[in-house]
C-alpha cells in the first residue's frame, strides 16, 4: 500500500518481550511540524496480562493515557524516529515513490510519518508502523540472492526507478539506518544486515569495517558477528543481528533505543552527544554499570586507534526491557577516510574536545570509573591486539596490498592518537 505524500497519521504496533507477533500499541498525529504520541486505551489496560505493556521507552514515553509532551526541542520522540530509515533507506523509499527524481531529490520531500509507514516492517528493534490500529500487515519480502539486492543497490545510486522483481527485496531493507547501501537478509536459522560497497569509494569500505570489526572481537569487545561473502564480483558485509532470537513459531524482537534518545537529543543536535553524558546515564540506569562503563570506554579506544570518526550517537543503543537498559554489542565500526592527520570523533570526549587522541581519553578515564592505570592498560592492550592480528585478518579479508597500506597508518594507528 502507498501511502500519500503527507501521512497524519500512523498506529504503533510493539513486540513486547518474548511474543513473535505485535500488539497495538498507540497512534502518532502530526500537529504542524511536531508528531505526538499517545497510548491506546488497550495498550494501557494490560497491567494484569500474562505479558503486560511496558513503556516504549522511559523517560520519554510513560505507561499514561492522554497526548505525552515532547521533550524540549524534539519534534517527535525519539524513541519512535529511532525506528525511522536514516539516508539510505529514505532514498530508496523515494525512488519507490518518486521514481526518476530519487537521486537528487530532497529527502524533505517526504515528512517523517511517510518513512515510517513506507520502509520495511522488520526494522532495527521492536517496532512498526501501519495505518491500521486492528489489522497488522507487515512489509516485508522474500529472501533475495544478493547478486539481485546488488543490482538494485546500484539503480538507486544512480537514481533509475527500481524494477517491481527489485523493488520488494531492496525495500524490505529500507528501514535500516545509515548512509550506505544495504539489504535485510535471512540464512540458515539468522538474520543479516547485508552492506554492499558504494559507487563511489576510494577504496574497500566494505574490507575495512569486516576488518575493523574483527580485530575489536579479538580485543574482547562485545561486538556482532561479521561475515564478509562475494556476489557478482563484489564484497558483501554480512552483519548478524542481535535484535532478533528465533524461537519454535518465529521471531522475537528486542526493543532499542539510540544514544541519542537516551541523551534527550535529535539529529539537529547530535553535535552536543558526548561520551561523558553518556556514561553519566550508564551509572544510573544500565545494568552492570561497571563493566558496561570500561565496555564503552574500550569502544571509544578502539575507534580511535582504527580511524572510526563515525561514532556518532545513533551508533551507540541499548536494549529496554522496559524498566532498564543493556548495552548492544557493538556495530557499524567502520574506518572512515581522512585527508591528514588529525581527526575528531562524533561524539565530544573530555569537555568540548573531541579530537581522536587518547590523552583525551585518560583525561575522561574518571567518568567510566577507571583509574589512569586501567585506561593505560586499555590503551597497550588494544594497541597490541592490532598490531598482533593486523596482518592475519587482513588475509582473511583478502584485502589488497594498495588498501592495506592505505589503511594502516592513516586509520589503523595513526600517529596523531598518540599524541602528548
Amino acid at each position: 500500500m502507498t501511502s500519500n505524500k503527507h501521512a497524519r497519521e500512523a498506529f504503533v504496533w510493539i513486540w513486547l518481550p518474548g511474543e513473535t507477533q505485535p500488539v497495538v500499541a498507540g497512534k502518532l498525529e502530526v500537529d504542524g511540524r511536531y508528531i505526538h504520541f499517545n497510548y491506546g486505551k488497550s495498550y494501557l489496560e494490560r497491567v494484569r496480562d500474562k505479558n503486560p505493556a511496558i513503556p516504549i521507552y522511559e523517560p520519554e514515553l510513560p505507561l499514561k493515557p492522554g497526548e505525552l509532551p515532547l521533550l524540549p526541542g524534539l519534534e517527535m520522540p525519539g524513541c519512535i524516529r529511532d525506528a525511522a530509515p536514516d539516508a539510505w533507506g529514505r532514498r530508496v523509499i523515494i525512488n519507490k515513490l518518486l521514481g526518476l527524481k530519487g537521486n537528487g531529490i530532497d529527502t524533505t520531500e517526504l515528512d517523517e510519518l511517510t518513512y515510517l509507514l513506507e520502509s520495511g516492517s522488520d526494522r532495527i528493534g521492536a517496532l512498526d508502523f501501519q495505518h491500521s490500529s486492528s489489522e497488522y500487515l507487515p512489509r516485508s519480502a522474500i529472501n533475495v540472492p544478493l547478486e539481485e539486492l546488488l543490482m538494485s543497490a546500484d539503480r538507486v545510486e544512480k537514481g533509475i526507478p527500481l524494477t517491481p522483481e527489485l523493488d520488494q527485496a531492496l525495500f524490505h531493507g529500507s528501514s535500516v539506518g545509515g548512509a550506505r547501501p544495504k539489504a535485510l537478509i535471512e540464512n540458515s536459522g539468522k538474520k543479516f544486515i547485508a552492506k554492499f560497497s558504494s559507487t563511489n569509494e576510494l577504496y574497500s569500505v566494505v574490507k575495512a569495517e569486516y576488518i575493523a570489526m574483527r580485530l575489536a572481537s579479538l580485543a574482547g569487545l562485545s561486538v556482532a558477528p561479521v561475515r564478509l561473502v562475494h556476489a557478482s564480483n563484489k564484497d558483501v558485509l554480512l552483519i548478524e543481528r542481535f535484535d532478533r532470537i528465533p524461537v519454535k513459531n518465529g521471531w522475537t524482537r528486542k526493543c532499542m533505543v539510540s544514544c541519542l534518545t537516551m541523551l534527550g537529543l535529535n539529529d539537529m543536535t547530535a553535535r552536543y552527544a558526548s561520551y561523558e553524558e553518556f556514561a553519566e546515564i550508564i551509572r544510573h540506569r544500565f545494568t552492570e554499570p561497571k563493566k558496561t562503563l570500561k565496555e564503552l570506554f574500550s569502544r571509544l579506544v578502539f575507534n580511535i586507534l582504527c580511524g572510526n570518526t563515525d561514532d556518532h550517537a545513533r551508533n551507540h543503543a541499548a536494549f529496554w526491557n522496559g524498566k532498564e537498559l543493556t548495552l548492544t554489542p557493538a556495530y557499524d565500526i567502520c574506518p572512515q577516510g581522512r585527508a591528514g592527520s588529525m581527526a575528531s570523533q562524533a561524539m565530544k570526549i573530555k569537555g568540548d574536545n573531541n579530537l581522536s587522541q587518547l590523552k583525551f581519553c585518560l583525561e575522561a578515564a574518571y567518568h567510566f570509573l577507571l583509574s589512569k592505570e586501567d585506561a593505560l592498560s586499555i590503551f597497550e592492550h588494544i594497541e597490541d591486539i592490532i598490531r598482533e592480528y593486523w596482518h592475519e585478518v587482513c588475509e582473511e579479508a583478502q584485502l589488497s596490498t594498495i588498501d592495506k597500506n592505505h589503511l594502516w597508518g592513516r586509520q589503523f594507528l595513526n600517529p596523531f592518537a598518540f599524541e602528548e
